[in-house]
C-alpha cells in the first residue's frame, strides 16, 4: 500500500478544519483534494494553498469522484444532513464533535454509513490525543490494576472567544456542555473503558449577556463501578493551562500574562468582525509551533495499584513503588492520531473507537449533564432521550 493515500474533501472551512489543518497537510497518508464553503474568501485560500478545487455549495463537493472521505467540520446542527448526504454519495465521513443534537440523528447517520457501506468516524476530539492514547493503553494492560477514579477539570476562555448567535443558544448547540463536555466526555470515557451509567450534574450560566451553560459540573458513575468528577469552566478567569507548563489546549506555549484578553476584544468591537479575523482564508500572523500535546486541562485517573497524571508531553505514573514518567514525541503536528484512526478504518477495514456508537454515547452523556441540571437530580443514561 505505498502509493495509498486517503483523498479527502473537507466541508466547512471553519476553525475547526484549520486547526486539523496542519496534520492534514503533513500527514503523507492524506491528500486533500476538495473542499465546500459558503464564503469566497476561504475557498480562494484553499484553493491556493492546496491546488485543489472549491465549491460553494456541498452538494458540489460529493459529486467529485476523486473524494473519497468527506471530513465535516461545520457548525452542529448542520452534522446529521451532511452526513447522511455524504453516505448516501458512497463516502467515507470523518465528522466533527459533537456528532449531533439529537440521539435520533445520531442513530440515522449510523445507520446510513452500515446501509452505504461506508466508515463514519467521530473527531476530531481531545480523547484523540497522545497522553490519552498512552494513558488507556497502560490502563488496558492492567499493570494498575482497574481505574476507580477519574479527576478533570478545565478553566478556560470559551465563553468570551468571538462566537456566531447560535453558539450562544444551548437549544442550537452552542454553550459549554455541547462544544467542550463532549471533549472532557470523551477523555475519561477513553481512560475508564467503560459504558456510563449515570450523572449527577450542575451548569452555570452567570453572563446575561451570553446567554448559554458557560460552566459545569458533572460526576459521572460508570458500568464496573468507577467514577469521574469533570469540572469546566469557559469563563476567562482562572486558566488550568498554568497547571499544564503554560501549554495551550492546542499544544503551543501560552503567555500567562495574556489574563482578561478574550473578554477585552469584544468591548466596543463587532463580535462577527472578530470572528471573521479568526477564520481560516483571512490575513494573520502564523501559529506558533507546538511545544506539547493538544490537552484537556488536568486529568488524574486513581486505579488500583497506581495513579496517572496526563500532562502536555505525556503522563506521569505513580506505581506502586516508583514513579516514572511515559514520554510521548511532540510532532509539528498535532492530529496524527485522527488519520491513524480513519486510516485503520477505511484502509485495513479494522474497527474504530471513536464510531457512530461512540459518538451517540458521548451525546448521550452530554444530555444527561443538561438534564440533571434542569431537573436536580441523578440521571440514568437509559433514561436519555432527545429533549435535554
Amino acid at each position: 500500500m505505498a502509493d495509498r493515500v486517503l483523498r479527502l474533501g473537507v466541508i466547512g472551512l471553519s476553525r475547526a478544519f484549520d486547526l486539523t489543518r496542519p496534520t492534514l497537510m503533513a500527514d503523507p497518508r492524506v491528500q486533500v483534494t476538495a473542499a465546500a464553503d459558503p464564503r469566497a474568501e476561504a475557498r480562494a485560500a484553499f484553493s491556493s494553498e492546496f491546488g485543489a478545487p472549491a465549491f460553494a455549495e456541498a452538494g458540489e463537493l460529493l459529486e467529485q469522484a476523486d473524494v473519497e472521505v468527506v471530513y465535516i467540520a461545520t457548525p452542529h446542527a448542520t452534522h446529521t444532513e451532511l452526513t447522511l448526504a455524504a453516505a448516501r454519495a458512497g463516502k467515507h465521513v470523518l465528522v466533527d464533535k459533537p456528532m449531533a443534537l439529537r440521539l435520533a440523528d445520531c442513530r440515522a447517520m449510523t445507520e446510513a454509513a452500515h446501509e452505504a457501506g461506508v466508515r463514519l468516524l467521530v473527531g476530531p476530539s481531545h480523547g484523540f490525543d497522545p497522553p490519552v492514547v498512552s494513558a488507556a493503553a497502560l490502563i488496558a494492560s492492567g499493570e494498575l490494576g482497574r481505574p476507580r477514579m477519574v479527576t478533570a477539570i478545565n478553566f478556560t476562555d470559551f465563553l468570551y472567544r468571538p462566537r456566531r448567535p447560535e453558539e450562544l443558544d444551548t437549544s442550537q448547540g452552542g454553550g459549554v456542555v455541547f462544544s467542550q463536555a463532549a471533549h472532557q466526555v470523551d477523555v475519561v470515557r477513553r481512560l475508564v473503558g467503560a459504558r456510563v451509567a449515570t450523572v449527577r450534574a450542575a451548569t452555570g450560566a452567570w453572563d446575561h449577556g451570553r446567554p448559554t451553560e458557560g460552566a459545569y459540573q458533572a460526576f459521572l458513575t460508570f458500568e464496573g463501578g468507577a467514577s469521574a468528577a469533570l469540572t469546566y469552566s469557559g469563563y476567562g478567569r482562572y486558566d488550568t493551562d498554568a497547571l499544564m507548563g503554560w501549554v495551550g489546549e492546542t499544544g503551543g506555549p501560552k503567555d500567562p500574562e495574556a489574563y482578561g484578553d478574550a473578554r477585552r476584544r469584544l468591548l466596543g468591537a463587532s463580535e462577527a468582525e472578530l470572528k471573521a479575523a479568526r477564520a481560516y482564508g483571512a490575513p494573520r500572523e502564523p501559529s506558533p509551533s507546538p511545544i506539547g500535546h493538544e490537552h484537556f486541562g488536568f486529568v488524574l485517573v486513581a486505579c488500583e495499584r497506581g495513579d496517572l497524571r496526563l500532562t502536555a508531553t505525556g503522563v506521569d505514573v505513580y506505581g506502586p513503588d516508583a514513579r516514572r514518567t511515559l514520554d510521548t514525541p511532540v510532532q509539528a503536528a498535532t492530529r496524527h492520531g485522527v488519520v491513524d484512526e480513519l486510516w485503520a478504518a477505511v484502509v485495513e477495514g479494522r474497527p474504530s473507537i471513536h464510531d457512530g456508537a461512540w459518538g451517540c454515547e458521548n451525546l448521550a452523556v452530554c444530555l444527561a449533564i443538561l438534564r440533571s441540571a434542569a431537573e436536580g437530580r441523578e440521571v440514568a443514561i437509559s433514561e436519555i432521550e432527545d429533549s435535554p
